[in-house]
């Protein structure tokens, strides 16, 4: 089992992507990248820990690649635009990827040197994994407990659209 951590705007919608996958184990919402111990999601929202949202994903490497899970990131989220995503704005929810290794690292770097080639703008912050801090329960695999919720209901279906219109072979059979 490997595991991957990242941000890509709301831990609720990335999370419900991620969880969609084939080989992914366990998904757990967090925050990780401040310099605030034990944040709790008030503190974050505050945007004065330098937290951002983002996801500790264990997956089984012989079902999943961590290449085919950073097609995944860039593809269901937008990597060009600096602390925003959609309507959630600030630094909580920058585009992030902490590496858990060099191959990760490699992996990582090398994709976005390849999205850059076809002049796309990245900021994606690609930084060694700090310390990991799960999100309180509540915020444990959110849309599938909440799918109704307004939130959820507008900003995770088009993410997930997008998902299986790209990555339909990806997919966990239903």
């Amino acid at each position: 089992m490997q595991q991957a951590l990242f941000g890509g705007g709301c831990f609720w919608c990335v999370e419900a992507i991620f969880l969609q996958l084939q080989g992914v184990e366990k998904v757990v919402s967090g925050y990780a990248g401040g310099h605030t111990n034990n944040p709790r999601y008030d503190d974050i929202c505050r945007g004065d820990t330098q937290h951002a949202e983002v996801i500790l994903v264990d997956f089984d490497e012989s079902q999943l690649s961590f290449k085919q899970l950073l097609d995944v990131f860039f593809t269901t989220h937008d990597p060009t635009t600096l602390n925003r995503q959609g309507n959630d704005v600030g630094t909580q929810y920058r585009s992030v990827i902490y590496y858990l290794n060099p191959e990760q690292q490699q992996q990582a770097q090398h994709t976005i040197e390849q999205l850059k080639a076809e002049n796309l703008n990245i900021v994606t912050e690609l930084s060694p994994a700090p310390q990991f801090y799960p999100a309180e329960e509540y915020h444990q695999n959110f849309f599938a407990r909440n799918p109704t919720q307004g939130y959820c209901n507008f900003s995770i279906p088009p993410k997930l659209m997008k998902l299986r219109s790209k990555f339909q072979h990806l997919l966990k059979a239903e």
